[in-house]
């Protein structure tokens, strides 16, 4: 029984897993939006509203924590300087997932993850 075992396993190892996850939602903070399967979104819709959160904090030790996750220096500097205020008067729901239907390679459900 999984009791208690929330999250994907998307059919990798933990660190591939967790790599996956940090480049995604360093590209989510980059463009603003990014187009993936629909699993991987949701999973990354989490992990980038805590960092929004960390964001609209500013403080020293938010911003550490960010950079231990997201793995590029301009993406951090753009989340605290532009994003994480554009937000200050919101409680959480900072992404938007649109469905775009089914990939045609191997029809997977795409979803487009952005900031609202």
């Amino acid at each position: 029984m999984r009791h208690q075992k929330a999250g994907r396993k998307l059919s990798r190892p933990t660190g591939h897993r967790w790599a996956l996850y940090r480049n995604q939602v360093t590209d989510l903070f980059n463009y603003e939006r990014i187009v993936t399967t629909e699993a991987k979104a949701k999973e990354v819709r989490s992990l980038a509203e805590k960092m929004i959160t960390l964001g609209k904090e500013g403080s020293l030790a938010s911003r550490r924590e960010v950079l231990s996750f997201v793995t590029d220096k301009k993406a951090v500097k753009k989340l605290f300087d532009e994003i994480a205020p554009r937000y200050q008067d919101r409680h959480g729901g900072y992404t938007r997932l649109s469905k775009l239907g089914p990939r045609p390679g191997d029809n997977a459900p795409l979803d487009q993850i952005q900031l609202v």
